[in-house]
Parts: structure tokens; C-alpha cells; sequence
């Protein structure tokens, strides 16, 4: 009788164990596909250029489990086409593992794979660095380097991303019975003759017709355009209702991550892409972030004018977008007008800056995943840059391609120095020195000591909702409290706004909070999320 729980026992152990080295960064997962066609890369390769997302069908051995009847094509635009078009088979893939069995799945639920070539990424560590820095703060992909071998041959290492799917969605808004949009087109396509100019996944409001907004963004419900239709229209032109309709402090998340790390093959730079938005079961939108090859400087325009020089990279405007009220950047723009999300916005910029930069920990972790792949990085024969440009690229620029990319350090100890000293980083904000919670009847009373604040705000949620804000008051110059509903599922945190600055508790708020951790009537103080 006890042979079965420890059976089931040791079962669990074994799938968690698989699940989490699917995506381990101290791990390599090794990916081995097979096809029957031995012209399989003419085949992906003529899908692909027609513009289809037709699959051949496979099978794939995965860390030495073998799942029958995948379907595999290649993905991509410019890691795709430019790496196409000078010959190398080390393409970017899409395996999806339930294309034929529907119920067939990898440990932890997952069924697709996104492998990436790490194309115009000579270092080979910024998609995971940027990915590992962002995670601190916002939802993202887990990542981790793979060996992929097709028909026994072996292309090399490639960076295996989870994709931003069903599993993602459930494990990180508790359900995938949402809306998921897509905002990454095909650079080159254009608006539909007729439709009002957008430029490309912008979030611009270009009037009524779903049709206009078609090739910029994918949704798989045809239902879900009419909402996006009124989202995009009250950012652009009633931001004052925004927080009902979108997750706030996730985008100014986004945004402060992708400026500080001049991550601008994204919404922040020229093509303004590589991002999802997930509008969840109670109607909020959720942007989460994609695709980090060019993070660090890697991409180097903001608009259709020369790319941009180390010098700009490294002294890039914290208000880029905003200082010049760009119609075509709204997320930006119009969040950024109101003076309470700006101080938000500051003090973000300020976490990632003191967590990741100013103590040097970006190139501590750079330094280690490089040494982590240096040998099987060196014995990469389908490598698509040289191993000298792998061994300079953390520190210097170097060609790839037909640009050049920056090296991390070369943009990033210069820009943390900048943003260090920046005018509105060095306000004085104010001091949250105490905060703690207890129930009284049915409320929930929040207390919080701060120094030198001129308003305190209150937001709190119930399980995995949206935050709603509201005002503390004030007993006196540093006692502040606000009281809402107890429930036990209860999550709260604070922002103490000054004249010029703000400060949060905890500081990765809203991506960690205060949670009620018991019904005692005693105060309880608690801790943020480690």
C-alpha cells in the first residue's frame, strides 16, 4: 500500500524535474529533430519565403524524450530572411508538439518551442540577460541555451524561449481565457489602401474598422478587435480612463526596461514591435515584452533618420517619445503626461538602475553565461558570427553583418553613470519607513510611516485582478492609512509621491507586493516577495 504514494511521489519529482530543465539557464537542453524528407530545409525554407506558416511534420528527441509527429517551421523575419539569404542553415525554428496528437505536451504543459539564432548578437548573451533583468519586474518568457541537431546534423547553439502562450498566460495571470494580440508585423507591410497612416503596432486609434488594424496586430478572436479598437482609442484620446483598461504599472515597467537598456527593437524604437498584449478575463490589458537579441544597443534606430552613434545610444532621453508629445508612441506619450505614472515611471528607471547597473551585476551575469557556453559556443561550426567576435562583443563593438553591434559594457557603464546623475534621478523622494496591515470588522486597515511626501496612495487587488488606487490620509506629517474590504487573498502596495519623485514598497511593486499572510486583528508587517 505504500509503494503507490512513493511511486507518485517519485513521478512528480521526475515531470518537475523535466519541466524546469526544459528552460534551466544552468542547463544546455539538447533539441533532435527528425525529418523524413532529406530536402527538409528547402522545404521550411519555401514555406516560409511564401509567406505561409505551413509545418513539416517530425519527430523531435528533447533532453532523450521522444515526441512523435511534431510540426516544425522556420520562424522570424530579419533572423530569418538575412541569415537566409547569405546561406547559413542556422535558422530560427517553431516546433509545435501537439500539431498532430492534441494532447501530446512537454513537462510543465508546454507544446511549442521557439529556438532563436541569436542573430546580430555576437556576445550570444543578450536575449537571456535582458530576459533574467526583466523578470524582476514584469512577466516573461523563461530562457535558457539548447544544442539543435535536424537529421543528425548539428546546427549549433541557439537560445530556446518559452513561447507567450497558453501555459505562459496560466502560470502568470492564473488563466489563459483571455485575449491574446500579437504586436509584431512584418516590417515591410503596409496599411490597407483607405485605412487612416498607423505606424506599424503603435497603439495609434486609426478610426472604427477592425480591417485597418488587421495586418499590424494577430488575434486568433475575431470578437476581441472591438475591444482593442476601444482601447486604442481611449489611450489616445481619454487617458484619463486608461486604468480601468490597462495594467499601468506594467507598462511603465516595460517602458523604463527598454529605455534604460536601450532595448529599441522593441515598442520604444523605430519598427515599434516585439511586444504582446494580453487582455485577461476582467477586461485589463497586460503588455509583455518579446524578443532581446538587439537589447543593449543593438538596434540603433528611434526613427527613419541615421542610426543613432554610441554617444546617443549612451546618452538616450529618459522622455524619448514623450518630450516631444509623439502621436505615434501614445503608450508612451500619454501615460507619461500625468505627473503620477512619470514619478512611477522615474522610480523604476531608478530600481532597474541600482538592482542591475550601478553594482555592476549585469556584467557579473554576462561574464558567467558566457563561460557557461565558451567551449560549445567555440565548437560551433553554424555559429553565424566568429568566436573572437563572441569573446570581444560583452566589452567593444564589432561587425555582424552589415552593421555593427555595440558591446554591452561600451554602451551600458557609460549610460549607467548618466542615468545615475540624471537631474530627476538625484530628487530627493520620499522615505517609506514602516508598512503594515490589520482587519478591523470587515476593512483591511494599510498603515505606513513616510517621510517627506506629499500625497501616499494605496493599490491593492484581490487575487490576480488589476490594482485599483486609492488616497491615504494623513494623521500627520508621516502617518499615513487607507482602509479597503478584507478578504485573505488580499495584495496591496504604496506609492509616496513627492514634489519631483516617488517611491514604492516595495520598490518592485507592482511585480512584488504585501500580501495578507493572516486574519490576526494584531498589525503584521510584511515583506515583499524575495
Amino acid at each position: 500500500m505504500r509503494l503507490f504514494p512513493l511511486f507518485l511521489l517519485l513521478f512528480c519529482n521526475t515531470y518537475l524535474v523535466s519541466a524546469q530543465d526544459l528552460y534551466n539557464i544552468n542547463k544546455i537542453t539538447e533539441i533532435k529533430i527528425t525529418f523524413k524528407e532529406p530536402n527538409w530545409h528547402t522545404m521550411l525554407d519555401s514555406f516560409k519565403r511564401a509567406g505561409t506558416e505551413t509545418r513539416l511534420v517530425g519527430d523531435v528527441l528533447i533532453n532523450g524524450k521522444k515526441y512523435e509527429k511534431v510540426g516544425i517551421r522556420y520562424k522570424g523575419n530579419s533572423s530569418f530572411k538575412s541569415v537566409s539569404e547569405d546561406g547559413h542553415l542556422k535558422l530560427p525554428f517553431n516546433i509545435k508538439i501537439n500539431e498532430v496528437n492534441k494532447k501530446q505536451a512537454l513537462p510543465g504543459g508546454y507544446n511549442t518551442l521557439k529556438l532563436s539564432n541569436a542573430f546580430r548578437d555576437p556576445s550570444f548573451v543578450r536575449e537571456l540577460l535582458a530576459y533574467e533583468i526583466a523578470a524582476k519586474y514584469m512577466p516573461v518568457p523563461d530562457a535558457n541555451f539548447c544544442k539543435v541537431y535536424a537529421n543528425n546534423q548539428y546546427l549549433g547553439v541557439y537560445h530556446n524561449v518559452e513561447s507567450i502562450d497558453d501555459p505562459f498566460l496560466k502560470r502568470h495571470f492564473g488563466s489563459d481565457n483571455g485575449v491574446l494580440v500579437k504586436c509584431d508585423p512584418d516590417w515591410t507591410v503596409e496599411q490597407v489602401p483607405g485605412c487612416p497612416d498607423s505606424d506599424k503596432s503603435s497603439l495609434m486609434y486609426i478610426g472604427g474598422d477592425s480591417t485597418c488594424y488587421m495586418r499590424f496586430y494577430e488575434m486568433k478572436d475575431k470578437n476581441g478587435w472591438q475591444y482593442f479598437i476601444n482601447f486604442t482609442k481611449a489611450l489616445n484620446q481619454e487617458p484619463a480612463k486608461i486604468e480601468t483598461m490597462l495594467d499601468v504599472d506594467q507598462t511603465l515597467w516595460m517602458l523604463a526596461f527598454n529605455n534604460v537598456l536601450v532595448n529599441l527593437d522593441s515598442y520604444t524604437g523605430l519598427l515599434c514591435h516585439n511586444y504582446y498584449l494580453y487582455r485577461d478575463s476582467l477586461g485589463v490589458y497586460h503588455p509583455l515584452i518579446w524578443d532581446m537579441n538587439m537589447a543593449f544597443g543593438g538596434f540603433r534606430r528611434i526613427t527613419e533618420k541615421a542610426e543613432l552613434s554610441i554617444e546617443e545610444l549612451q546618452k538616450l532621453s529618459l522622455f524619448v517619445h514623450y518630450s516631444d508629445k509623439n502621436p505615434k508612441r501614445p503608450l508612451i506619450s500619454k501615460l507619461l503626461e500625468n505627473d503620477l505614472y512619470r514619478k512611477i515611471y522615474l522610480a523604476h528607471v531608478q530600481t532597474i538602475l541600482n538592482d542591475n547597473f550601478a553594482n555592476g551585476l549585469y556584467l557579473k551575469r554576462a561574464q558567467a553565461l558566457q563561460k557557461f557556453i565558451d567551449l560549445h559556443i567555440k565548437a560551433d561550426a553554424q555559429k553565424l558570427y566568429t568566436y573572437e567576435a563572441f569573446q570581444q562583443n560583452l566589452q567593444q563593438t564589432v561587425p555582424a553583418d552589415e552593421v555593427q553591434i555595440t558591446g554591452i559594457v561600451e554602451i551600458m557603464q557609460k549610460r549607467t553613470e548618466i542615468l545615475i546623475n540624471h537631474p530627476l534621478l538625484q530628487k530627493e523622494a520620499p522615505k517609506i519607513t514602516t508598512v503594515t496591515h490589520k482587519q478591523n470588522d470587515q476593512l483591511l486597515v494599510v498603515s505606513a510611516k513616510i517621510e517627506a511626501t506629499q500625497k501616499a496612495w494605496l493599490f491593492y487587488r484581490y487575487g490576480k485582478s488589476n490594482f485599483t488606487k486609492i488616497e491615504m490620509q494623513a494623521a500627520d506629517s508621516i502617518n499615513w492609512t487607507a482602509s479597503i474590504d478584507y478578504q485573505k487573498n488580499a495584495q496591496y502596495y504604496i506609492v509616496a509621491e513627492g514634489e519631483h519623485a516617488a517611491r514604492l514598497s516595495p520598490e518592485r511593486a507592482g511585480h512584488e507586493f504585501h500580501k495578507i499572510t493572516t486574519p490576526s486583528v494584531t498589525p503584521v508587517k510584511s515583506k515583499p516577495k524575495l
